[in-house]
């Protein structure tokens, strides 16, 4: 069986995506290394973060779509969050079941800490890379994310 042929755009994002494998990983590492010291990991950071951006409580389904990522482990993060004391459920006028998901007090706090670690070690991380080529790359990568968020779409509605 042959090969199947790339096109030359088709290899370079092959590599790019391979590379951004090896990078989520390593980001998430060092993520769960940074907040460690305050009882947090990566994905119960990157949790409290989708809840700070939202404009308003958000059940469990929609931060999970937000972030892109599954529910059930959206749920279960929530779940520990919640037992932490960082999030707490309220009544969903929408629906019955399906919770919102509210940040405690306690929860802000530890969200502002953690930023507050970020902050110079994603400036030491950004030392001489050059702003444009940040901004190009942010550009390239939300465009896919876009069009993979259109492929899924209508592969839920087919």
């Amino acid at each position: 069986m042959s090969e199947p042929i790339r096109t030359p755009a088709g290899d370079a994002l092959n590599d790019l995506v391979l590379d951004l494998f090896r990078l989520n990983s390593r980001m998430l590492a060092a993520g769960d290394r940074l907040v460690a010291g305050l009882g947090l990991t990566s994905a119960r950071w990157q949790v409290l973060g989708a809840i700070v951006i939202a404009e308003r409580p958000q059940p469990v389904a929609w931060l999970a779509r937000d972030l892109g990522a599954n529910r059930q482990n959206v749920q279960r993060i929530v779940n520990d969050l919640h037992k932490e004391g960082l999030v707490a459920f309220g009544a969903n006028p929408h629906h019955q079941r399906a919770q919102l998901v509210v940040l405690t007090d306690k929860g802000r706090q530890a969200f502002d800490a953690a930023m507050r670690l970020q902050a110079p070690w994603v400036n030491r991380l950004a030392d001489g890379l050059v702003v444009r080529d940040l901004n190009t790359m942010h550009a390239v990568i939300t465009a896919l994310r876009r069009k993979l968020e259109g492929d899924m779409d209508a592969e839920e509605q087919s």
